[in-house]
């Protein structure tokens, strides 16, 4: 079943329990009341594109060809045009816009293709979409696997393209909720038997732009804390319980700022 079948029905995914521990209201105005966003964050189309272009240098690569670095600048100058150009709703940061992110775009993917180390691993799959269900939850558990590969030994590696404004710090690679869930979803989608490593490919947006890549595993003990975890995000939502986070840091760029609002001055 492809990702878009999936979100058709009742789900949770690693974004949407994210944003319910982040914020219930905020989980509430988009993914129960889908109330349209006000705006659309530029960060987010900017990984949308990058990501596009990843999964064209890495299914070329499936084909046995190598995508030069005029190619790949120049297929992020396409998915850039067609996601973000004459695109009003896009709210820019106070220091970015279109024409500078097509720059940024294009100097990331150069530090991406001079650093990236090439054939080392086998490509098994790209952009696999997944779903698994939790004890005590009724609904799936979706995603989608951005990159599989293996290495020799048969070790499944599990990777995830990020873009960021700086690097991962050790608790970021190692207590991401995401890749914990993509563990579990593999263990449960017939790699339980595998050996599996998971990797942060990440373009970092510094003034000198970095290519980083960032492993970690996963315990029994971690799969088991998540399991938790889930299961009482579920109890929250399915009793209707969404509690406003109105000093999260994230307040600032929120996308719900007037629904929030409105919601508050309620009497």
């Amino acid at each position: 079943m492809n990702i878009m079948d999936l979100r058709k029905q009742p789900h949770l995914s690693a974004s949407g329990i994210n944003d319910y521990i982040d914020c219930g209201l905020q989980y509430k105005f988009g993914r129960v009341d889908h109330i349209p966003p006000e705006f659309v964050a530029d960060n987010l189309v900017f990984g949308s594109a990058i990501h596009r272009v990843l999964e064209s240098f890495h299914r070329a690569k499936l084909l046995g060809n190598r995508m030069n670095l005029r190619d790949l600048q120049q297929e992020f100058d396409a998915q850039w045009r067609s996601l973000a150009e004459g695109k009003d709703e896009i709210r820019y940061s106070n220091d970015k816009d279109f024409e500078s992110l097509l720059r940024e775009g294009k100097d990331l993917l150069a530090a991406y293709w001079d650093k990236f180390p090439g054939d080392q691993f086998q490509i098994v799959g790209i952009e696999e979409s997944f779903y698994f269900r939790i004890p005590g939850v009724p609904v799936n558990v979706i995603g989608v696997y951005d990159l599989l590969e293996e290495d020799e030994a048969g070790t499944l590696i599990i990777v995830d393209w990020k873009t960021a404004g700086r690097a991962y710090s050790r608790d970021d690679v190692d207590k991401n909720l995401q890749l914990t869930l993509y563990q579990m979803a593999a263990r449960g989608n017939g790699y339980g038997d595998r050996e599996i490593l998971l990797r942060f490919d990440c373009l970092i947006k510094t003034k000198t732009p970095k290519f980083e890549q960032y492993y970690t595993t996963r315990s029994d003990r971690d799969e088991h804390r998540m399991q938790r975890k889930i299961l009482e995000v579920w109890k929250g939502i399915s009793k209707g319980v969404f509690i406003p986070n109105d000093g999260h840091w994230k307040c600032k760029g929120c996308a719900y700022q007037r629904a929030c609002e409105q919601w508050f001055d309620q009497k």
